[in-house]
């Protein structure tokens, strides 16, 4: 049976992956977005017109309708949801939010279960995206649904999401310093952080939708690398060696270089029934590819 599906945003990157996956399995799809960004979906996708943190917007464009599930790509604050959970009150039987690994704080702890973020006792202050931090914002957004929303939430947290049509070139931007044989800006080479093919977090997100697992749930490869493995998988790929320095200031430096090595446990995602890919079984064809784009 068809499922009456809507995604906020979806047009980009591993949002549109899943609208593609939702529309192939034949779900009733609509999209709503500010009609400012082309998509390829044709007539396998409704559209609809929003601006999402106006309420006056998401009142007037949902009302009257009722949703089997609803994707959230796009919500940076706590007012943002708040504005979510006033208009879908009692209109959606899922909610499926795309939080992040940032709701994590930077700390001796690298290993980041779930419980290291509480979004079920965490004290809200309201307010739009510009008034906070990317963390913090998704931080309060968790949140005001955790506590807040009348329908049930899953909050799949991400890591650093990479794959081909990553259109900010987070990777592009490590082989093309080492290509051109400029620096890499690194604090530290051992830092270790989590990462997730797009691809892969497209599918969690269509599993999500269709499973029990509610509350929030890191959605990463299981396994690890050191920013210094990382740029040696380049070194090997392109036959470079990499220059590495220390970043004088946060200009230019390498957009990998967290303050300290974050990254996630995912036995709960496991022990639910989905099974992340591991690094070694993407990540060395993905800087191929890269690569390939240089040549």
């Amino acid at each position: 049976m068809s499922r009456k599906i809507l995604v906020l945003g979806g047009t980009r990157f591993f949002g549109k992956r899943l609208v593609e996956k939702l529309a192939a399995n034949g779900d009733d799809v609509t999209i709503a977005t500010r009609g400012q960004q082309e998509d390829s979906f044709g007539d396998q996708v409704t559209r609809v017109k929003v601006d999402r943190s106006e309420r006056e917007s998401m009142e007037i464009v949902f009302n009257g309708t009722k949703w089997d599930l609803i994707y959230d790509q796009i919500c940076f604050s706590p007012d943002d949801a708040k504005i979510a959970c006033d208009v879908f009150k009692e209109k959606t039987r899922h909610y499926v939010l795309t939080s992040t690994l940032s709701v994590y704080g930077f700390d001796e702890k690298e290993l980041k279960i779930e419980k290291d973020f509480d979004p079920y006792t965490y004290e809200i202050t309201m307010g739009g995206r510009e008034d906070f931090s990317y963390g913090e914002g998704k931080r309060l957004a968790e949140s005001v649904f955790f506590q807040e929303a009348s329908f049930p939430v899953t909050a799949v947290r991400p890591p650093i999401v990479l794959g081909e049509d990553d259109y900010t070139e987070r990777l592009h931007f490590h082989l093309e310093k080492v290509l051109k044989e400029v620096p890499v800006l690194i604090s530290n080479v051992h830092t270790k952080l989590s990462f997730v093919e797009a691809g892969d977090l497209a599918d969690f997100l269509f599993w999500t939708g269709k499973s029990e697992l509610h509350g929030p749930v890191n959605a990463s490869s299981p396994d690890q690398v050191s920013l210094g493995e990382l740029i040696a998988m380049i070194e090997q790929e392109t036959g470079r060696e990499a220059k590495i320095a220390a970043p004088e200031s946060p200009q230019n430096q390498s957009p990998f270089n967290f303050p300290a090595s974050t990254y996630q446990d995912v036995s709960l995602a496991e022990a639910s029934g989905y099974t992340f890919k591991p690094l070694t079984s993407w990540l060395p064809q993905l800087i191929n590819h890269i690569h390939s784009l240089y040549k």
